[in-house]
């Protein structure tokens, strides 16, 4: 599926989809560096790793801060000499409220997590891959980004961005050896989602009534579509938003 020695990089990695998605590359045989702004916990998902027998390195960073984006692929061409893949992972849902009452805030905030930061690694990532004209990246986008979603206008505008971003960086890089591409998750059942709900199966039914499977999706599911997209096996694929969702957006 990769090249021998290949190196994949997950900012968002400490948890949910993110850790599944780090711990899926390396498990391929991947060296995975797993970045997030939430230091204590990312080193102890990378240590989890090595203590698997796996190549893993954490590096903190904060994706809404271009400089540290910078530090943290100039510190990944200085260790590994290369990226093969990228996941985009790290996100943020931002406040519940209409369009009419949502903050400037919250909108800013969560366009810089979501959009600008992906941006910031795209951009970074394109330029380590470019030398070796090979490399896979995957931003993690939303159903979100394909339909609306009420009370969510920050988030749904973030990850429709995401969904364009990937689309013109494929059209950009096809012919120098770089796929883009992304995954639009449902509901998937992480720390973020239980937030959301509070855990009470009342309202985890209701979400997961909104599929078509009728539940909800897991993070392994999301994790194997990235390692999938980023492998030789998808190596015609550049370009898509891939629904992961149940059959939501079918709806």
């Amino acid at each position: 599926m990769f090249e021998k020695d290949a190196v994949a990089l997950v900012t968002g990695a400490a948890t949910g989809i993110g850790l599944e998605t780090a711990t899926a590359y390396a498990q391929a045989g991947c060296r995975t560096v797993l970045c997030d702004r939430d230091a204590v916990r990312g080193a102890e998902a990378a240590e989890r790793l090595r203590a698997a027998g796996h190549d893993a390195l954490f590096i903190a960073c904060d994706v809404a801060d271009a400089e540290q984006v910078a530090a943290l692929h100039r510190r990944i061409a200085e260790t590994c000499g290369r990226l093969d893949a990228a996941c985009n992972n790290a996100g943020i849902e931002g406040e519940t409220a209409a369009t009419g009452e949502a903050s400037l805030a919250n909108f800013d905030r969560v366009i810089n997590v979501n959009l600008r930061g992906v941006f910031a690694c795209m951009r970074e990532q394109i330029r380590l891959m470019l030398p070796r004209r090979n490399g896979a990246i995957v931003n993690i986008a939303s159903v979100a980004g394909l339909v609306g979603f009420a009370g969510l206008p920050a988030y749904c505008a973030s990850k429709g961005g995401v969904v364009q971003l990937t689309r013109a960086a494929a059209v950009e890089y096809g012919d120098r050896g770089i796929r883009v591409n992304a995954v639009c998750p449902g509901v998937i059942k992480t720390e973020m989602v239980n937030r959301i709900t509070r855990q009470d199966p009342a309202v985890e039914a209701q979400y997961a009534a909104i599929h078509p499977m009728n539940r909800m999706g897991t993070p392994r599911e999301i994790a194997d579509t990235v390692v999938w997209l980023c492998s030789s096996q998808a190596g015609f694929v550049t370009g898509q938003a891939l629904a992961v969702d149940g059959g939501l957006v079918a709806r």
